[in-house]
C-alpha cells in the first residue's frame, strides 16, 4: 500500500473535505496535515473525500463555506458524489450599516508605468482592438447579413482560407476519379494554412463583424428593450468604430429605443452609425447595395484610427469560465483572482457573472460590498433570478453541467465557490443588472445566466475589452469584438487542445507556480493581446459567439 503526501489538497483550513489532485486507489495511504486514510474505494483526480466521518444532514465544507450536505452517513475517506451529496448553502444576512471589510491591495510596483497601445475614444474609454459591426434589429433581417457577411468578408480582405471547402473538395475528385472509399477516407488534411492579416484592404480595421441573432420581435416588449440596450452597448463598446444597422420596420426592437439606449450609454455619441429599414426602402438590393457603400465609407474613415499609449487602468476585464472541472476553483480561478486584484488596485475594472455560479458564496459578496445599498441589490438579484427558476420547476441546484459532475463539481455550491474565486478579493464596487454598463472602477457583479457565451456577450456590452475565460474540460468559446483568452486548469488539457488554450493554469497543480506567479504571468499577456502584439486563439481561430439573453431561466 502506498503513502502519498502530495496527492491531496485542503483548500480552506475550514474544509473537512481533500481534493484528489491525481488519481488515487483503493486502499491507498493518503496522508495530510498529521493525519493519514487509508481509502476505502479509488477516488479520481478532481473529485473529493470527507476526512472525517460525516452524518446524514452534516454540512460539506469546502473553500471555507457550505457546498452541500451528506445524504446518508459516510465514513470518512468516502468519495463525494451526486449519489450521497446534495446541494445546500449556509444561510445569509444582510449587515445593517455594512461596509468593505478591509482589504490587502497585491504590490503592482512592477506594472505601474506600464501601458497598452489601443484605440482612444471621444468618451474616454480605450478599445483594445478596432472593429466595425453590422448588427440587424431583428431576425427577419439575419439572411441579408448573411448575404452582407460573404460580400463584405471576401471582397475586403477579411475571410478566412476555406480550407475545410478546399478538403471536401480534394475528397469529391477523388472520389470522381473512381478511387476506393479506404484510399478516400485516408487523405492527408493540411490545416497550416492561415488567415494573413496583411491582405485585409483596411489594415487598422482589425474586423468587419456580424452580430446575428434570434430576436427582436415575437416576444415581450421587455425582450425588445433588452435587446436594443445589448446591442447599444457593442455600438458604443470601445472596441467599436461604427456601425451598420439593419432594420426591417415593423419589429418590437424599433430604432427609436435603440436610439435611446445609445444615449443612456453615451449621451454624446458620435461615432459613425448607419441605420438602413428595409420598409422603407422598398427593393432587397437596394438595402443591400446601400449598406455596402456606406459601410465602406464608414471603414475608410474608421482606418484612420492608430494605436496610442493608454494606462492600464482602462482596462475593463471580464471573468468567465466554461466546462469547468474540480481543478478550476484551486488553479485557473484563483490564478485570474489575482490578476483582478492587481488591475483593480491599478485603478482598472473587472466584472464577475453568472449568478447562478455564486450560489452558496452570496455572504462573503455581500461582506465585501462597499456599502449596503450594493449588497441590497445583490441579494435581490439573486432571489429574483431563483424565484423565476423555481416557477418553472428549476433552480440554481440544476446548474451544474453532466461534464462539471464527471470531473468533480457535484453540487452548485461546491461550483459556485470555486467561480467565485475569479473575482479575487478586492472590495465589490457596484452591482448591475443585465444589460447595463460597468461605470465604476473596481470589481463589479453583473446579473448574468450561467451559460457561458450568454454571459460572455453581456459582459462585453457591460465594458468589458478583455475576457480572461477559465476552462477545464475545453471550449472554442470567443466573441465578435473581443478578444477572449481561455486558461486551462489543468496541464493536460492545454496540451491536449493547443489550438483553442491559449495558457495554462495546471503548473499550479503541478506545483511549478503560485496562483500568484500564475496570475502575474497572465496580466502580462493580457497587456500584450490589449496592445495586438499577442493574439489568442479565439481570435485567430474566428470564434465569434453571440447569444443575447432573453432574461429567461438559463443557468
Amino acid at each position: 500500500m502506498d503513502t502519498d503526501k502530495k496527492a491531496v489538497l485542503q483548500v480552506h483550513p475550514a474544509d473537512n473535505v481533500l481534493v484528489a489532485l491525481r488519481d488515487l486507489q483503493a486502499g491507498q495511504r493518503v496522508q495530510w496535515d498529521g493525519r493519514e486514510w487509508i481509502l476505502p474505494g479509488p477516488v479520481p483526480a478532481k473529485h473529493k473525500f470527507n476526512m472525517f466521518p460525516l452524518r446524514a444532514g452534516d454540512p460539506v465544507i469546502m473553500y471555507g463555506v457550505w457546498v452541500g450536505k451528506a445524504k446518508t452517513d459516510l465514513p470518512a475517506g468516502t468519495r463525494l458524489s451526486p449519489q450521497n451529496v446534495s446541494h445546500a448553502t449556509a444561510e445569509v444576512t444582510l449587515r445593517a450599516g455594512i461596509r468593505a471589510r478591509a482589504w490587502q491591495a497585491p504590490d503592482v510596483s512592477r506594472w505601474k508605468d506600464r501601458v497598452f497601445l489601443g484605440y482612444h475614444r471621444s468618451d474616454g474609454r480605450v478599445g483594445t482592438a478596432n472593429h466595425w459591426i453590422v448588427l440587424p434589429m431583428v431576425f427577419c433581417e439575419s439572411r441579408n447579413l448573411a448575404v452582407l457577411k460573404e460580400a463584405m468578408r471576401e471582397a475586403w480582405g477579411y475571410q478566412k482560407p476555406k480550407i475545410y471547402t478546399r478538403f471536401a473538395r480534394q475528397l469529391a475528385e477523388l472520389y470522381q476519379t473512381g478511387h476506393a472509399l479506404t484510399e478516400i477516407l485516408s487523405a492527408s488534411f493540411d490545416a497550416d494554412e492561415h488567415y494573413d492579416p496583411g491582405k485585409r484592404l483596411f489594415p487598422n480595421i482589425d474586423g468587419i463583424q456580424f452580430l446575428n441573432h434570434t430576436g427582436g420581435c415575437g416576444g415581450t416588449r421587455d425582450d425588445a428593450r433588452a435587446l436594443c440596450g445589448l446591442l447599444a452597448g457593442y455600438i458604443t463598446h470601445p472596441n467599436v468604430a461604427g456601425a451598420t444597422v439593419l432594420s426591417l420596420g415593423c419589429q418590437n426592437a424599433q430604432v427609436s429605443i435603440l436610439q435611446e439606449e445609445i444615449h443612456r450609454r453615451d449621451p454624446h455619441f458620435n461615432k459613425p452609425l448607419i441605420i438602413l429599414e428595409q420598409q422603407k426602402l422598398g427593393l432587397e438590393q437596394t438595402l443591400l447595395a446601400e449598406a455596402i457603400r456606406q459601410t465602406f465609407a464608414g471603414l475608410v474613415k474608421a482606418n484612420e484610427m492608430r494605436r496610442e499609449p493608454a494606462p492600464l487602468s482602462k482596462l475593463c476585464i471580464g471573468l468567465e469560465c466554461g466546462g469547468s472541472d474540480g481543478f478550476s476553483g484551486i488553479s485557473a480561478n484563483p490564478a485570474i483572482g489575482y490578476t483582478s486584484d492587481l488591475l483593480v488596485a491599478l485603478g482598472g475594472s473587472v466584472i464577475l457573472s453568472e449568478f447562478p455560479e455564486l450560489c452558496g458564496v452570496e455572504q462573503e459578496l455581500c461582506d465585501r460590498c462597499v456599502d449596503e445599498g450594493i449588497a441590497r441589490r445583490f441579494l435581490e438579484l439573486m432571489r429574483a433570478y431563483q424565484r423565476r427558476a423555481e416557477a418553472v420547476g428549476s433552480g440554481f441546484d440544476m446548474n451544474p453541467s453532466p461534464g462539471n459532475i464527471r470531473d468533480g463539481l457535484i453540487t452548485d455550491a461546491m461550483k459556485s465557490a470555486g467561480a467565485a474565486k475569479k473575482g479575487g478579493t478586492s472590495p465589490i464596487t457596484d452591482v448591475l443588472d443585465y444589460p447595463e454598463r460597468v461605470t465604476k472602477p473596481g470589481l463589479n457583479l453583473l446579473c448574468t445566466p450561467g451559460n457561458d457565451v450568454e454571459s460572455t456577450t453581456a459582459e462585453v456590452a457591460a465594458g468589458a475589452n478583455i475576457v480572461l475565460f477559465t476552462t477545464g474540460l475545453g471550449t472554442p468559446t470567443g466573441n465578435p469584438i473581443v478578444p477572449v483568452i481561455k486558461i486551462s486548469s489543468n496541464t493536460a488539457l492545454f496540451e491536449r487542445m493547443p489550438d483553442i488554450i491559449d495558457l495554462n493554469a495546471g503548473t499550479i497543480i503541478d506545483g511549478q507556480e503560485t496562483i500568484e506567479q500564475a496570475g502575474s504571468r497572465i496580466l502580462d499577456y493580457v497587456i500584450a493581446v490589449a496592445s495586438g502584439e499577442a493574439v489568442p486563439a479565439a481570435v485567430r481561430n474566428g470564434q465569434e459567439d453571440f447569444i443575447p439573453w432573453k432574461r429567461g431561466v438559463s443557468l
